[in-house]
């Protein structure tokens, strides 16, 4: 049985008014969220849509480890600024391998493992996560076209696949500390991710 819309609300935020509306997988019992603003009436030009998977040590403890909180930071100011857009928050910690196994992955690291080594030593993916919800949430909000923001071309590849027209990509480049400089670095050079080399 695929997810399923649960609630909405209004979510008053420090970077403005937001709707969030809450997604449930009845076989995980993982609840997605999707934050949205000015979607009330279906959207007639692509919407602004970020694919955000959960990430509890940046989005809530302002790791520096990681560019996360800032991320999600940045995308709630752009959307607010554009007046219409849409953040999947997908319960997707650690790039899928929970909250555990990403702590145990940041102990290799601080032994010197890049962060796709550390989830290998774990006998773990690289990336374990999945999009196939990312349909049936912009189904429901009506969204068929998307401008994504996104510097991870498997993201874009995934809703490709899933039959959602991705007319542009809005680079996010925000959040570079000298004590995540690495993993960025990591992310780009063997992950692909689409940085560019002043971005370093």
């Amino acid at each position: 049985m695929p997810i399923q819309f649960v609630a909405t609300s209004r979510l008053p935020t420090a970077f403005g008014d937001f709707k969030i509306t809450v997604f449930q997988d009845p076989k995980t019992g993982e609840e997605h969220v999707a934050l949205s603003k000015g979607l009330d009436t279906p959207p007639t030009k692509p919407v602004l849509v970020r694919i955000h998977s959960e990430c509890l040590t940046g989005d809530a403890f302002a790791s520096l480890k990681c560019d996360c909180g800032p991320q999600l930071q940045a995308t709630q100011k752009l959307i607010n600024d554009a007046g219409q857009g849409v953040i999947l928050y997908l319960r997707q910690e650690g790039r899928g391998i929970g909250l555990t196994n990403k702590i145990r992955a940041y102990a290799l690291q601080d032994q010197g493992h890049d962060t796709v080594d550390a989830n290998l030593m774990l006998n773990l993916p690289a990336d374990a996560r999945r999009y196939d919800m990312c349909n049936i949430m912009l189904e429901h909000l009506k969204i068929q076209h998307v401008q994504l923001i996104t510097n991870n071309p498997t993201k874009i590849k995934a809703l490709k696949e899933l039959g959602i027209d991705v007319v542009d990509r809005i680079p996010l480049t925000v959040g570079l500390n000298p004590f995540n400089e690495e993993y960025l670095k990591t992310k780009h050079e063997r992950m692909a991710h689409l940085y560019e080399k002043d971005d370093f």
